[in-house]
């Protein structure tokens, strides 16, 4: 049986509610300048405390006011309800090839997070639980998802009788299905020009093929993380998810910035250097390092290119973003991941904006780091391996606001 299943009761967008997910921002003033230009966007009900009228208030105190929000919405006609649905997604920008995915439900109980857990759905990077438990109060408040976890579709590991190119066979079917369901039930253009348009597939043959196509394989966490994470500690039997494939994904690079450092730049690099680093100043304008093994520090008006010394540990301990981790950010500033000065900067943000941020005060470092391969992000999440806290910044992403899933009674269990 599919690990994969219809939504028993969504709510398709008929246009505007559309949303970057809450944890794309690298400034929580962009959150309220959306909600503050479009009130129907969901991030008005994913992060209510970021709206324009409750700034000061905390997350817990604003959940009323998502609750209302998301029930004007439904009311005024931003979303029409639909049964036992799957909806196709199509991601396209001028120039680039489209991505494809597919809105559906996916069983909680089949996410595993280490090789000795049974599971089809692998979820394996680090999270900061504050987040996670933020996510759990906002779906028992408003009984909805909003937001989807991106799963991809390794094809590994197919059941009996499924395509031993599972993943292909996804896209393929994708494709063919999105071109032949006419007119979109709705479209929505993000930030980055790109257009996303959903088609609502009810039961039949159709929505059957891909089922089993989207269960065929064990099923990645791409983006999503604290969402999934928040579906286990929530006790929902299923969550909300695009299931997409290798082929319509690429991942970007996911940099840092530090706002405070707790010693001056020429004490920084020494201890830098005391732990083995191999430090060069680089002229020109500071750039992402195009693959890894290098990583870029720009503090004080100068770029450096860094190689940080290998440790005994293995593949995924000596990845740059785990090398940052522990000799930058730990052992040479002294600062814990979850540091509230550390600001993890997605691959929408280009290297001339977290320059600019320091070069404007508001940072004293910046941290590019060279983005992990998908080849590789498969390989150590297939080999049940954790990858390094924010280290995967995946485009184009699901957008937020598209599809809802209603919980009901018996999904909170």
């Amino acid at each position: 049986m599919t690990v994969v299943h219809p939504i028993s009761r969504a709510w398709i967008t008929t246009g505007g509610t559309g949303a970057q997910n809450y944890d794309e921002f690298a400034d929580d003033a962009e959150i309220t300048e959306i909600i503050r230009t479009n009130p129907h966007s969901a991030l008005a009900i994913e992060m209510p405390h970021r709206a324009p009228e409750s700034l000061g208030r905390s997350f817990t105190d604003s959940l009323p006011d998502a609750v209302a929000r998301l029930a004007d919405a439904k009311a005024d006609g931003s979303y029409t309800p639909a049964e036992e649905v799957v909806v196709l997604y199509r991601i396209t920008s001028p120039g680039d090839e489209p991505a494809y995915g597919l809105f559906a439900m996916v069983d909680t109980d089949q996410i595993s997070t280490s090789a000795d857990e049974p599971g089809l759905v692998i979820r394996n990077e680090e999270v900061f639980i504050a987040k996670v438990r933020e996510r759990v109060a906002l779906a028992e408040a408003t009984g909805h998802l909003l937001s989807p976890v991106l799963l991809l579709q390794t094809g590994n590991r197919a059941p009996r009788g499924a395509p031993p190119d599972a993943a292909d066979a996804l896209h393929r079917a994708l494709a063919e299905a999105t071109e032949a369901a006419g007119a979109p039930a709705a479209t929505d253009l993000d930030q980055a020009g790109r257009t996303h348009a959903i088609w609502v597939v009810g039961p039949g043959a159709r929505q059957d093929e891909l089922l089993a196509l989207a269960g065929a394989g064990e099923l990645v966490v791409a983006d999503g993380n604290h969402r999934s994470l928040a579906a286990q500690l929530g006790k929902l039997p299923r969550f909300l998810a695009v299931i997409t494939t290798p082929g319509s994904v690429a991942i970007q690079p996911y940099n840092r910035l530090v706002s405070e450092l707790t010693s001056a730049p020429e004490e920084l690099l020494g201890r830098l250097r005391g732990a083995g680093a191999r430090i060069e100043p680089v002229a020109g304008p500071p750039a992402v390092p195009e693959a890894g093994g290098t990583v870029l520090l720009y503090l004080a008006g100068q770029a450096y290119a860094v190689t940080l010394p290998a440790g005994s540990g293995g593949r995924v301990e000596n990845l740059d973003h785990a090398l940052v981790e522990r000799l930058v950010l730990r052992d040479a500033l002294g600062l814990d991941p979850g540091d509230k000065r550390i600001t993890y900067v997605g691959g929408d943000y280009p290297a001339s904006w977290l320059v600019g941020e320091v070069d404007a005060g508001r940072a004293e470092l910046a941290v590019l780091i060279a983005p992990v391969t998908v080849d590789d992000f498969v390989a150590v999440n297939l080999a049940r391996q954790k990858m390094p806290r924010k280290s995967t910044w995946f485009t184009p992403k699901a957008r937020a606001g598209l599809v809802l899933a209603e919980l009901h009674r018996d999904d909170a269990r």
